[in-house]
């Protein structure tokens, strides 16, 4: 049977035509000892499959759950859980680094129950509705295709209604305002028929179940490949078409619990010019 997912434990640095650039960096890191949270990479091979087949290898979806579980076993945690719930992100990951052409998704696993129980483990309500409403804004425009400008709008306009300038002065109440509006968005704007995972009872609804969430979100990362700014992409940097790029699920890190926590990137050189040195930037609680 083919092996289409791999453990951060089972790669190393050699084998980016399978795990892409990230995938194989996150194996080798993880090789070495450094501190990777861990998670799994679904391979170029099942990309492609994809691709060519407009639907995912059957063996695909077990492979998955077994990785997710031993991730969950290693952590004590379980994705979407009602208590002490397990989030990750959802990366691609090609062989030939294409920085923002292609689709991310952060939060999964956060959902209706969930949210109550990341407000309890972390002590921070607001920080539990924040990520939900990213999460259902992310999820809406990068995996449903719902018009991004319109949570923009939302939250304009409820920071208008509050009288405040920054994301970050809302409280947990209107972030949890917030996140209802999101959903009506969600019910209103994603296609129903075209989307019967998602609508169950003939009415789309945000998907509660995170195993749901997550097939979604891996094939559109696949389909990411294809869209007209990664072609234009690959064309002008001469990268073959048909590479694929790898899927990425990772336990998430959160930049956004306030201001002892940031988002940013590090290098152990300087990027501009190579010199041996620590080199990074930051932004706070975003």
């Amino acid at each position: 049977m083919p092996k289409y997912v791999y453990r951060f434990s089972e790669g190393d640095k050699d084998q980016k035509d399978l795990l892409g650039g990230k995938g194989a960096n996150l194996a080798e890191m993880t090789r070495l000892g450094l501190p990777v949270p861990p998670g799994f990479t679904i391979t170029t091979d099942a990309c492609r499959a994809y691709l060519r087949d407009g639907a995912v290898p059957d063996e695909l979806a077990v492979q998955v759950t077994t990785a997710l579980r031993e991730v969950e076993e290693e952590l004590g945690r379980e994705l979407g859980a009602s208590e002490d719930p397990l989030l990750v992100s959802v990366r691609s990951g090609a062989k030939f680094s294409m920085p923002g052409m292609m689709d991310t998704i952060l939060n999964l696993g956060v959902s209706d129950e969930s949210v109550a129980a990341i407000a309890e483990e972390s002590g921070n309500e607001r920080f539990a509705w924040d990520c939900y409403r990213r999460f259902i804004q992310m999820f809406s425009s990068v995996v449903m295709g719902v018009e991004g400008q319109l949570f923009e709008d939302a939250i304009n306009e409820k920071k208008a209604e509050k009288g405040v300038k920054l994301d970050t002065d809302l409280t947990a109440e209107d972030l949890k305002e917030l996140t209802e509006t999101f959903k009506r968005i969600f019910a209103k704007d994603v296609d129903s028929q075209a989307h019967p995972e998602v609508a169950p009872e003939g009415v789309a609804s945000f998907p509660q179940d995170p195993y749901l969430q997550l097939r979604l979100a891996e094939q559109a990362v696949f389909g990411s490949w294809n869209t007209e700014r990664a072609v234009l992409y690959r064309k002008q940097n001469k990268i073959d078409d048909s590479l694929g790029t790898a899927v990425n699920v990772q336990v998430m890190v959160f930049g956004n619990k306030g201001d002892s926590s940031a988002t940013g990137v590090a290098f152990t050189r300087n990027p501009a010019d190579g010199t041996n040195e620590r080199y990074g930037d930051f932004l706070v609680n975003t």
